[in-house]
């Protein structure tokens, strides 16, 4: 009897082991098929920044970031968190906004340093001075970690920036060894961000807390980029450290906004009251 059911429980493992196997070679296929369809994206999504680059707007928004700042994952590249802030920008405030998103796909900080800094630093003084500035970058840096180099290229680009720009952590990558990595590049980020007076915005923990949700919902097929659904959370990231710079632009940016901030505090009153 006992011989019987050792037999059943080996065959039972090793059903639930092949099972595994192909679950998981499907899984990989499923995942470079993806990979290769979100490839093919890239051109798309930046030539539609490009363009938005160019159309007018009362308040600007400049990105420094990499392929989740150029939306790749998303249904379309407004659904980035880019474009989400944007669009909760004009909702908010009334104006239309410019977003000049200088993000680059694939980028390390050592892109952003190379390519993206040059750009924003040719941007017209007044227009930084009286933008709404995000930066997300670094994540890609993980997959060949280098602590050293993380950390000098964080200070580069950290030291280049205006003490009004927000900057976001790195993601939360859920399991190790991503993981570890991402929370010791947070520990750098942070302590580099304070020195410069910079503001940071914990992206990391707000994807956390999204738990087994955020892990099976909130990516694309790819198992790397969020999807539309992730691409909220990320802009919830942000959202509080974006409100509150609108806020202090309201003189510099002219009347048009402070009335558009007026009638949305009295909206707000209203609707608590």
């Amino acid at each position: 009897m006992r011989a019987r059911s050792a037999i059943v429980a080996a065959g039972a493992v090793g059903l639930a082991v092949g099972a595994g196997l192909i679950w998981g070679r499907w899984l990989r296929r499923r995942q470079l098929t993806w990979q290769r369809l979100l490839a093919d994206n890239i051109p798309v999504h930046s030539a539609y920044w490009r363009a938005r680059r160019e159309l007018p707007g009362d308040l600007v928004y400049i990105a420094i970031g990499d392929s989740a700042a150029q939306g790749i994952g998303a249904s379309r590249p407004a659904r980035s968190y880019v474009g989400v802030l944007a669009k909760r920008l004009e909702k908010r405030t009334g104006l239309a906004v410019r977003v000049v998103n200088l993000s680059i796909s694939g980028a390390t900080l050592g892109t952003a340093i190379e390519k993206e800094l040059p750009r924003f630093l040719h941007i017209r003084s007044e227009l930084v001075d009286a933008a709404v500035i995000t930066v997300s970058v670094g994540a890609n840096d993980i997959a060949a970690w280098d602590a050293e180099r993380f950390e000098r290229e964080l200070d580069l680009l950290l030291s280049q920036l205006p003490p009004h720009a927000i900057v976001a952590d790195l993601p939360s990558f859920y399991f190790l060894p991503g993981e570890r990595k991402a929370l010791a590049g947070n520990r750098i980020l942070r302590s580099t961000a304070a020195k410069y007076g910079l503001r940071v915005v914990d992206l990391h923990d707000t994807m956390r807390r999204e738990g087994v949700r955020g892990v099976t919902t909130q990516f694309a097929g790819d198992l790397f980029h969020p999807n539309d659904r992730g691409y909220v959370v990320w802009a919830n990231a942000f959202e509080q450290a974006v409100r509150d710079r609108v806020v202090q632009l309201q003189d510099s940016v002219g009347s048009a906004l402070t009335s558009a901030l007026s009638q949305s505090r009295a909206s707000t009153n209203t609707s608590s009251a």
